[in-house]
């Protein structure tokens, strides 16, 4: 049998189904903290909360993803993410929710030349392609969602989560 050849085409795919692990733990975790109290609990030291962490993946990946490559309509306030305090966990969950059914489609449907150009956003001082960039932002989501992983077993004492859904997908 031959090799399959790997070709642009399919890191969209790959990537997407990245996200989609990736934001599958991130509703997973929002929804094993006991209630929105502890959900917005300190550990010492630790200057964020995991709500205000799953609120600044939502209005990042809105913004970078959904907007920027998807052109979905948002307007992010940064600030919020990081100030707002007390967001029912039912909302945040649903957010989360919401971020699984848009940002892995918008990632799936780029095409290699959309994935060669540069990012429409020069975010950090120096231009990137937007493959780059969007390997960039899912960095971005897996470090905060070992925090919320984190943050949720120190404030309310609980272990690891079963966490479902998450087989290896056959091609």
């Amino acid at each position: 049998m031959a090799a399959a050849t790997y070709t642009v085409a399919m890191f969209s795919r790959e990537l997407a189904d990245l996200f989609t692990r990736d934001l599958t733990r991130l509703v997973q975790e929002l929804r094993a903290f006991p209630d929105t109290a502890a959900l917005w609990r300190l550990a010492p030291g630790v200057t964020n909360a995991a709500g205000t962490l799953a609120l600044h993946l939502e209005g990042n990946l809105r913004e970078f993803v959904g907007r920027q490559l998807g052109g979905v309509a948002f307007t992010r306030d940064r600030p919020a993410e990081f100030s707002t305090r007390g967001t029912a966990q039912t909302e945040i969950v649903a957010r989360a929710e919401s971020l699984l059914e848009s940002i892995p489609a918008v990632v799936a449907t780029l095409s290699p030349s959309a994935l060669d150009a540069p990012y429409p956003q020069d975010v950090f001082g120096r231009g990137m392609s937007t493959r780059q960039f969007l390997l960039h932002l899912f960095g971005h989501l897996s470090y905060h969602l070992g925090q919320i992983d984190y943050l949720r077993r120190v404030t309310t004492g609980d272990g690891a989560i079963a966490l479902e859904g998450m087989e290896a997908k056959r091609r």
